[in-house]
């Protein structure tokens, strides 16, 4: 599945897909809930109020740059705290090249912050040690985001992927830490949208009177943008990223802009409407 923002083409490429599994992320979306929302089926929940999620990185083509946006999971990991996370050996690599995008002809990677699910291929294991995945490439990493996750003592598990997801690409000279309001290229400004992590940034893209906004986590399911009130247990702050998602909601909703959620699954796109005292997503 792709979209065009003017002369910038983007894809995605699915690495893991499930229904059902979330309460853990959103507990206050249990079926009673879910099934009113009758714009979220059948992309976004399955008849039961089930959510269905992806996880997925996005591709974006500019004139002058092939980028990734957030590298999923990744192959070979160790101690992440979700089990079947563990020691993956799923096709990601292989669909990057169907795609067109072999590894080595992406020239920028940028991950809208720094959690398991958006830097797993960064790194991939060779002869024992995690080397980049992407040897050509600029990895961009916020600079607030690389500065909180290098101090933090309090998470044995983000230490863990620090040291096999970040750190490599870091030593190898390949990281350029960018501001979380900064320019990327001609098309590409970042977004500060932090909460779900204290520097988290979003993507935005603008071309040809053409506009588009690649998430990243300030949502993690279309049904926040119906309950903007509702935080993840994984968000850092969770009163911040009620006001994140509340401002960005409201400014989305009046503008034409492409919402491309990271984690949204299905069509994963849509505009952002009023309804009421809160929003939906028009597809």
């Amino acid at each position: 599945m792709g979209w065009r923002i003017g002369r910038v083409a983007l894809k995605k490429i699915v690495e893991l897909e499930v229904t059902g599994g979330s309460r853990f992320l959103l507990p206050q979306a249990v079926p009673s809930e879910i099934l009113p929302i009758d714009w979220l089926f059948p992309h976004f929940a399955d008849e039961r109020g089930r959510l269905r999620m992806s996880i997925q990185a996005f591709l974006v083509e500019t004139p002058g740059r092939r980028m990734i946006v957030d590298t999923c999971l990744g192959n070979d990991k160790q101690n992440r705290r979700i089990p079947h996370w563990n020691e993956r050996s799923g096709p990601f690599l292989a669909d990057l090249e169907k795609a067109g995008w072999p590894r080595e002809s992406i020239d920028t990677v940028l991950c809208t912050h720094l959690h398991v699910d958006h830097v797993g291929w960064n790194t991939m294991l060779e002869n024992g040690r995690w080397v980049p995945t992407f040897p050509n490439a600029r990895y961009l990493l916020g600079r607030t985001e690389f500065q909180h996750w290098r101090e933090e003592e309090g998470r044995e598990d983000m230490k863990a992927v620090f040291a096999d997801s970040v750190l490599p690409v870091f030593d190898k000279g390949l990281v350029d830490l960018v501001e979380s309001d900064g320019r990327v290229a001609e098309e590409i400004t970042l977004v500060p949208t932090p909460g779900h992590t204290p520097g988290h940034l979003s993507l935005r893209i603008c071309s040809e009177g053409e506009e588009a906004l690649i998430t990243g986590d300030f949502m993690h399911h279309p049904c926040q943008i119906a309950r903007p009130d509702w935080s993840s247990t994984a968000d850092s702050d969770p009163e911040a990223a009620r006001r994140t998602r509340e401002r960005m909601l409201s400014e989305l909703s009046q503008t034409e802009a492409l919402v491309i959620g990271t984690h949204f699954s299905g069509p994963s796109a849509g505009r952002i409407r009023r309804e009421g005292e809160t929003f939906r997503l028009a597809l």
